[in-house]
């Protein structure tokens, strides 16, 4: 291939991924942002409040969260490879799967979050931050079944590239969040309460907005009503929903496990504040990554069903090369910056300091997150939930947890040696998934896609469906 050959390549694949990429990460940005401006307005109530709803967040729902999308992720998998296959009219039938499988889901996890503060108390959290953290997770509960609507309704979108009416709504309702956390909590004093109750309006206008959407029309082959095909091969599709659940909950959970390590030092509040800080921060840029995460999944899925493997490996080279581009940029700006953005989160000089020690820790730790969670897109677009699941187990809970543990209680290094266990245990991940993927064969995953999408009814439910 000649130099202008590839260039014009490269060209053409921005531009296909930049068609996903751009409005996903900015749908990614505003949906996280929903939680970051409750994180911004209950700081300003006092070090408690910001505590608990942090740990509300990082806990129990993160717990939740990664549960229900990495349910739903299976329908990246499927959906992606029926759009590459041309099998449109499956999609709605998919998605209506994934919509019994993790409302059910989110019917299991509402104890979690009734009994949030004896659960919190058990992992060793101060009491005070516990039964606070307990009252404001009953008050989100509408967001967990917010999540299990949500999730399907954004992979069957992203699977056929209709992603900027996602933004939008995403958006809008970001706007409106704003202004309802400001008459809630600034405004009528409502204090957690009014923040709980804006974080599930806003949740539910992404909601309702996306079916409107899905149901008025836009989408003739894909979405031609309900239908009680959503009912058959329930067993089998929840196997790969936990395959893809399994996966992404090990990643997710990481900071989970870690936030009740920070949890347990001395003083633990400042500490607790400090990196739930940094997390939110670092949470916000990854939302670069998830979008390319985003479109490297649809493009390897729709290439691989379409069997076009060297299509798809091109595309894994062009989105982390891009994404990795952003990291660099992200560590730099934290770096330069690390004694100055915790003002962004809080007025009390000692959690200031404490952020600021994790400066360097957390510039190193973006650049990481600009490549690991674009690999973890290729898996999930090829099929490979269960391999990471495995590779997941070993880098972080067999590796980075023991380590950051170790630095941070016996060698009492506190949350920044914590930090550093996650850190050397993400850089493992990583290093593995750049191995797995390289030493990938192409044409034999196409192969297997093509095999997937006649295993999971792509003709013979399609038929049905159709009436043929």
């Amino acid at each position: 291939m000649g130099l202008k050959s590839l260039r014009r390549k490269i060209l053409e694949e921005s531009k296909v991924t930049w068609y996903i990429a751009g409005p996903a990460i900015l749908a990614s940005v505003f949906q996280f942002s929903i939680g970051f401006v409750t994180v911004v307005f209950v700081g300003r109530l006092g070090s408690t409040e910001l505590a608990a709803v942090s740990i509300v967040q990082n806990v129990i729902e993160d717990f939740a969260f990664g549960v229900l999308l990495g349910m739903g992720s299976a329908l990246e998998t499927l959906c992606g490879q029926a759009v590459g296959a041309g099998q449109f009219n499956m999609l709605g039938i998919y998605m209506q799967r994934s919509w019994i499988i993790t409302c059910v889901t989110a019917m299991v996890l509402s104890p979690f979050y009734i009994f949030s503060s004896p659960v919190l108390k058990l992992f060793h959290q101060s009491d005070d931050i516990s039964e606070m953290a307990g009252k404001y997770s009953v008050l989100v509960i509408p967001q967990l079944f917010a999540y299990a609507i949500n999730f399907p309704l954004q992979k069957f979108l992203q699977s056929q590239s209709k992603v900027m009416v996602m933004t939008a709504i995403s958006g809008v309702s970001l706007m409106v969040h704003i202004l309802l956390s400001w008459v809630f909590v600034t405004k009528l004093n409502y204090g957690l309460a009014g923040a709980a109750a804006a974080g599930n309006i806003s949740w539910w206008i992404i909601n309702l907005a996306q079916i409107i959407y899905v149901v008025s029309g836009f989408f003739p082959e894909a979405w031609t009503g309900l239908s009680w095909l959503a009912f058959h091969s329930l067993a089998a599709f929840v196997k790969l929903s936990l395959a893809s659940a399994i996966m992404l909950c090990l990643e997710l959970w990481y900071y989970t496990a870690v936030i009740l390590l920070v949890g347990g030092l001395h003083n633990a509040e400042i500490e607790v504040d400090s990196i739930s800080i940094c997390m939110n921060l670092e949470l916000c840029t990854l939302m670069v990554a998830l979008g390319f995460n985003a479109a490297v999944s649809v493009r390897v899925s729709n290439e691989l069903g379409a069997g076009r493997p060297k299509a798809a490996k091109f595309s894994v080279i062009v989105n982390v090369a891009a994404s990795a581009m952003f990291g660099i940029l992200f560590m730099v700006i934290i770096f330069s910056t690390r004694n100055d953005f915790p003002k962004l989160f809080t007025t009390d000089p000692t959690v200031m300091t404490a952020t600021s020690k994790l400066g360097t820790l957390l510039a190193f730790t973006m650049f990481l997150n600009s490549i690991q969670p674009v690999l973890s897109g290729v898996a999930v677009g090829a099929g490979w939930q269960t391999l990471i699941a495995f590779v997941n187990v070993g880098c972080y809970y067999l590796f980075g947890l023991p380590i950051g543990a170790v630095l941070g209680y016996k060698f009492n290094l506190g949350a920044k040696g914590i930090w550093s266990g996650m850190l050397l245990g993400g850089l493992l991940q990583t290093l593995i998934l750049i191995f797995i993927t390289i030493r990938t064969n192409w044409e034999k995953e196409a192969s297997q896609a093509e095999d997937r999408i006649q295993t999971w009814g792509g003709i013979t439910e399609a038929r049905e469906s159709t009436g043929c």
